[in-house]
């Protein structure tokens, strides 16, 4: 929900965002909460989720995990993130285009306010990328196989990975279907600095959407950043 900085960098820097809508449910994640970062002080935050029903135990995948009270937790996060950054100069058009993400609340689905919520920032900043579902493509289930099969599944030669997943990787799934991986490495200053903690709306209305996208741009097409590695 309202991803990290570093995710929405990641995301922006791709042209296919696979979601992976049917990989299981993960609580104390970031797939039903997010941090809030404080307008004048990122490094001051407090935690925002939403309150989530798993119907089939710990193995309910994220598509199938329901808001416990939609109605509730609509008004929760509305006003929680009003509070944080209402304050700022580009607020009345961030409002605006968050009515999609307070819409989907009614669906009742945990899965559709994470997704609505990401495509309303990338879309504030001018990305123009396509979205696919994960449980509509074919791949095995091993992780990094599947992650292999998923890319190859989209049409990508490349395969965009965060500092977290190459601890994990196993390239050689990758190697097999002659599939780049990528690390993704943004910076670790500035607005960075706590990129990897707290919702880019900070970000967002700290810059505005287009100095963001601005830095967002200059970070894609950077090779100090974005190293192809076998």
């Amino acid at each position: 929900m309202f991803p990290r900085l570093a995710t929405l960098a990641k995301l922006f820097a791709a042209d296919t965002w696979i979601v992976l809508d049917d990989v299981q449910f993960t609580r104390r994640d970031y797939q039903h909460r997010t941090r809030l970062a404080a307008l004048t002080d990122p490094d001051r935050s407090r935690w925002l989720s939403i309150p989530t029903h798993l119907p089939q135990g710990r193995q309910t995948a994220i598509q199938d995990a329901r808001i416990a009270d939609p109605a509730s937790a609509r008004r929760r996060t509305e006003a929680m993130v009003r509070q944080e950054y209402g304050a700022s100069p580009d607020w009345p058009a961030l409002q605006t285009a968050l009515e999609p993400v307070w819409a989907v609340f009614d669906t009742g689905r945990t899965a559709a306010v994470a997704e609505t919520s990401t495509r309303v920032l990338l879309d504030l900043l001018g990305w123009n990328g396509r979205v696919l579902a994960a449980s509509g493509l074919p791949a095995r289930p091993e992780r990094s196989q599947r992650l292999a099969d998923l890319t190859a599944a989209a049409g990508a030669g490349t395969y965009l990975c965060g500092t977290g997943g190459m601890t994990y990787l196993d390239p050689a799934p990758f190697t097999a279907r002659g599939i780049t991986v990528a690390p993704f490495l943004p910076p670790t200053t500035g607005i960075w600095a706590t990129a990897r903690r707290v919702t880019a709306l900070w970000a967002l209305t700290h810059l505005g959407p287009d100095a963001l996208a601005a830095r967002l741009r200059a970070l894609a097409s950077s090779p100090d950043s974005l190293e192809a590695a076998a």
